[in-house]
């Protein structure tokens, strides 16, 4: 798969530094977690592709028939596609470390990469993911770090899924953490700050406490 198979925004490139790839919520672009990206992994470079499928003119990953209700055969074709996307970028970067972070849409379709191809991250960030299937993950998981972020009243993500989530992937051998706050679907500044000490202790090949 082509490093252009989406359109994308890069910043910093470069071999010898973290790669952090980010995915947008629906709506977004590339640019939308751009600035994001900056403040959590400072240093690192950053990989931001556009959602190739139009919702009424709201840019996504994949296809649904509604909120929460999948096209599964569009997520394995964006699967697909995007781990091939990673793969090619990676090859290229040659990176000390790479890393994922996604919103939403953007952090359903970097777990559904992460079940269909574990070995292309070292960490991710899923924030307010929603995943209404059960996954099955092609290979091991075992070793893999990932942080978890949630609102308490995310109509969108509700936190009975997202504990789901979370009990799927502790029980595929993953190193989860999980940080929640009060509110509903937006990101917060409690989870910015985890992202970033999360994402820094990865950079650095730090274990977790």
């Amino acid at each position: 798969m082509s490093r252009d198979a989406y359109v994308h925004a890069v910043e910093g490139a470069g071999a010898g530094k973290p790669l952090l790839f980010l995915f947008h919520g629906t709506g977004g672009d590339e640019t939308q977690m751009l600035g994001l990206g900056r403040a959590v992994a400072p240093g690192a470079a950053l990989v931001a592709p556009r959602g190739d499928v139009s919702e009424m003119g709201a840019l996504r990953f994949f296809r649904r028939a509604a909120e929460g209700v999948y096209d599964m055969d569009d997520l394995a074709r964006a699967t697909a596609k995007m781990a091939g996307f990673v793969h090619a970028h990676v090859e290229a970067a040659k990176p000390t470390a790479v890393m994922g972070l996604g919103y939403s849409n953007g952090a359903n379709i970097l777990a559904s990469t992460l079940f269909a191809a574990p070995e292309l991250f070292d960490a991710a960030v899923l924030m307010h993911p929603l995943i209404p299937f059960q996954p099955q993950i092609a290979g091991s998981l075992a070793g893999r770090r990932i942080l978890i972020t949630a609102g308490e009243r995310d109509p969108i993500c509700p936190p009975h899924m997202t504990a789901r989530l979370e009990a799927w992937l502790r029980d595929a051998g993953t190193d989860v953490t999980m940080v929640r706050h009060p509110g509903g679907h937006e990101i917060r500044p409690e989870e910015i700050d985890a992202a970033r000490r999360f994402l820094a202790a990865v950079a650095a090949g730090e274990k977790q406490a």
